[in-house]
C-alpha cells in the first residue's frame, strides 16, 4: 500500500513542478509602477507577462532605412541586457516571439507620438514617423533597464500593456557650452546618448565666446589657429573641424536630436576679434581673453569686412547643419550702441534667412526691428518681457531661475555659479513654461532648453555632475502633460534613475532630497 501511495505523491510532485515550471516568472513590475522618465501619457495594465526568452527577433514593417539601424542598435541592447541574440527580420512573417516595429502612416498625427504594446509573447512599436518609433524604444528600453536593475538576479520577464505616448512640447532641447570651455567629440556624442534616454530632442551648440572659437571656417582660418587656442583660465582650448562637426551632427540626428548652431554675435566675439585685426573699429587685433566677465566686445558695424565674414561664416556653418534653426545669439552687446545693434541685426536676419534657416537668438534680439519667424530665446528674469515681445513670435523658455543647468545646487555646490540663484532639483522640475512669463499666449511656446554653460566645468565629469539629475527633470517638463506632473512621484521615480545612471558610469549630483535606491 506504500508503494502505491508513494507512486501517487511522485505523480503529483511531478504534476505540481511541472505546471510551476509552465508559469511565465512573475515580473518584477506591472507596466503602470516602472518609474518612467519621461511619464508617458497612457498606460493600460494587463495580466499577461512576457518571458524574455520568449523573445527571438525584431521585425521591422516599413521602408525607412532608419528602422534597419535602430533595430541594430537595439539587437544590442537586448543582448546587453538579456544575453539573447535576437535576428533581424523583415517584412510579413509570423508576429509570435518578435519586437514589431512598424510604421502606421494612419496614427496619430504627431511625428513622435507611439504606440508600445507587450503581450505574452511579442512585442509591438507603433507609429506614424521613424521617430515615433525611435521614443518607443526608449521607453522600452527603460523599461528593460529598469526592470533589470530591480530584480537583479531574477530578471526573467516584463509586464504586459499598452503605453501610448506624446510629447507636450515641440521643442525639448539642451544647451552645451563648448565656447568657455572645449569639449571632444567623444564627450558630446557621451553627452546626446544621454540625452536621447530622456526624449530630448534639440541640442544647441554654444559654438563661440570672448574665450574661444570652436569651429572651423575656411575661409576665416584664423579663427581657430588663434581664436580656438585658449579657453577659461587659459588652457590650449581646442576646435571642431568641418568634419568633426558633421559627425557630431550624424551621430545627433541617428538619435533624433538636431543641432542648433550658435555663433553668438556682435558681442561675446573677442575670440574672433584677437584672430582677425580687422573686425574692430580701430584696426587692431585684442588680446585673448581668459577670465568670466561678459559685454565688453562687439563687431565694428560700420565695417563692410564685418557683414563678409558673417556671412561667409553663416554659410559655411549652414552648409553642414541640416536643422531648421541658426543660433545668433544677441545677448549682452552691452558695448553696442543701440542704433549699431539695430542696422547689425537687420543685415545678419537678412543673411540667415538667405541660406534658408530660421534666424533664432537670445530674447534682446526685440529691441532690434525682427520678423515674427525669428525664434526668441527667453533667459532673463524679465518682469515686462511679456508687454514688449511681439505677440505672434515664437518664443522658447530657458529661464535662467529654472532652468540654467550651470546653477550651483547649493552654497556647498563646489561647481557652477550662483547669479540666478540656486537651483536645487525640485525648484528645478516645479515650474511651468506656460505660467513663467505672464500674459502669453501659449501657442507662442514651443518648447523649452536646459543651458549648461561652461566657466567652470572642464571635463565630462563636470557636465555630467551639473546636468544630472536635473536634465531628467526638464525633459519631463517638456515631454508629460503638467495635469501628471507630480514632485513625490517623480522624486521617487527619480530615486531608481540612480542605479540607471551608475550602471551608465555618470557621475550625478546625489541631490540629499532624492531618497537614493
Amino acid at each position: 500500500m506504500w508503494q502505491f501511495s508513494l507512486k501517487i505523491f511522485l505523480v503529483v510532485s511531478f504534476i505540481l513542478i511541472s505546471m510551476s515550471s509552465c508559469s511565465p516568472p512573475k515580473p518584477i513590475y506591472s507596466i503602470d509602477n516602472i518609474p518612467f522618465i519621461p511619464l508617458p501619457s497612457s498606460v493600460t495594465t494587463s495580466d499577461k507577462v512576457l518571458p524574455l526568452n520568449e523573445i527571438q527577433s525584431i521585425r521591422i514593417l516599413g521602408e525607412d532605412e532608419q528602422l534597419i539601424s535602430m533595430a541594430q542598435n537595439f539587437k544590442s541592447f537586448w543582448k546587453n541586457h538579456t544575453q539573447d541574440e535576437l535576428q533581424i527580420s523583415h517584412g510579413q512573417m509570423s508576429q509570435d516571439n518578435t519586437i514589431t516595429l512598424k510604421i502606421k502612416e494612419d496614427f496619430k498625427s504627431h511625428p513622435e507620438a507611439y504606440k508600445l504594446e507587450i503581450n505574452s509573447d511579442k512585442i509591438g512599436v507603433f507609429a506614424k514617423t521613424a521617430e515615433g518609433i525611435f521614443r518607443g524604444l526608449k521607453t522600452l528600453e527603460q523599461m528593460v533597464f529598469l526592470c533589470k536593475l530591480e530584480g537583479k538576479t531574477n530578471f526573467l520577464s516584463l509586464p504586459g500593456g499598452i503605453i501610448t505616448d506624446q510629447p507636450g512640447y515641440e521643442y525639448r532641447g539642451a544647451m552645451l557650452d563648448v565656447a568657455r570651455h572645449f569639449f571632444s567629440v567623444a564627450d558630446v556624442k557621451r553627452y546626446i546618448d544621454l540625452l536621447s534616454i530622456y526624449k530630448i530632442n534639440f541640442l544647441h551648440f554654444h559654438l563661440s565666446d570672448d574665450q574661444g572659437w570652436r569651429i572651423e571656417i575656411k575661409s576665416w582660418p584664423k579663427l581657430t589657429k588663434i581664436g580656438g587656442k585658449t579657453q577659461v583660465g587659459g588652457g590650449e582650448g581646442g576646435f571642431y573641424t568641418q568634419e568633426d562637426f558633421k559627425e557630431i551632427i550624424k551621430y545627433a540626428g541617428d538619435r533624433f536630436i538636431t543641432i542648433v548652431p550658435e555663433i553668438d554675435l556682435p558681442g561675446h566675439t573677442n575670440a574672433a576679434l584677437a584672430s582677425y585685426s580687422e573686425l574692430n573699429c580701430n584696426g587692431e587685433a585684442t588680446a585673448l581673453y581668459t577670465g568670466i566677465e561678459v559685454g565688453f566686445s562687439t563687431l565694428c558695424v560700420d565695417k563692410e569686412i564685418t557683414y563678409l565674414f558673417v556671412e561667409d561664416v553663416i554659410r559655411e556653418i549652414s552648409e553642414i547643419s541640416p536643422g531648421p534653426f541658426f543660433h545668433i545669439g544677441g545677448d549682452e552687446s552691452h558695448v553696442t550702441p543701440q542704433a549699431d545693434f539695430n542696422l547689425f541685426m537687420d543685415r545678419t536676419l537678412s543673411i540667415v534667412k538667405k541660406y534658408n534657416k530660421t534666424p533664432m537668438g537670445w530674447y534682446e534680439l526685440i529691441t532690434a526691428d525682427i520678423s515674427e519667424e525669428t525664434l526668441l530665446q527667453y533667459w532673463a528674469k524679465t518682469e515686462d518681457f511679456s508687454k514688449v515681445i511681439p505677440k505672434k513670435s515664437k518664443l522658447l523658455i530657458s529661464a535662467s531661475s529654472y532652468s540654467y543647468l550651470d546653477m550651483k545646487y547649493d552654497s556647498m555646490t563646489p561647481l557652477g555659479l550662483n547669479w540666478a540663484g540656486y537651483l536645487p532639483v525640485k525648484k528645478a522640475y516645479e515650474w511651468d513654461p506656460l505660467t513663467l512669463v505672464p500674459d502669453l499666449d501659449s501657442e507662442q511656446i514651443i518648447g523649452l532648453e536646459a543651458p549648461l554653460w561652461s566657466e567652470t566645468l572642464e571635463n565630462f565629469d563636470d557636465i555630467a555632475f551639473m546636468a544630472f539629475p536635473r536634465i531628467l527633470g526638464h525633459a519631463e517638463i517638456g515631454w508629460t502633460d503638467v495635469n501628471l506632473r507630480k514632485w513625490n512621484d517623480f522624486s521617487n521615480r527619480l530615486s531608481h534613475h540612480g542605479p540607471l545612471l551608475r550602471a551608465l558610469g555618470v557621475k550625478y549630483y546625489p541631490a540629499p532630497e532624492i531618497d537614493w535606491k
